[in-house]
């Protein structure tokens, strides 16, 4: 679990640098606009949301409580991987080594 739990805290330092670079240094209109104009752009959104579903499917297996999916898949759509490594290390600090507890939650 420890590498579980280092690449989480990579993913959030690493989300945290790039999100607060693109709101300080990048307009989120203007570059939006850019990237939906490049046909490029369109499949690494279609990508990028393809994603975000498929580990909220993780998301909702995991939790029992509605609310807590509702507002987890709600931050996932938001703010994307931020959120995602979020979820791994309160996975993996809730699972105590437990793999499947980790996986599945309390449910499995």
């Amino acid at each position: 679990m420890r590498w579980i739990k280092l690449l989480g805290w990579l993913g959030v330092g690493a989300m945290t640098v790039v999100i607060g670079s693109a709101f300080i240094n990048g307009s989120f209109t203007e570059d939006g606009g850019a990237l939906l104009q490049n046909p490029w752009g369109i499949v690494s959104l279609v990508d990028l949301y393809v994603g975000f579903v498929l580990f909220s499917i993780w998301i909702v297996l995991r939790e029992e409580k509605t609310s807590a999916i509702i507002l987890w898949v709600a931050a996932m759509m938001i703010l994307g991987f931020f959120t995602g490594s979020l979820y791994v290390l309160k996975a993996a600090y809730e699972s105590k080594g437990d793999k499947k507890i980790f996986l599945m939650g309390t449910k499995g």
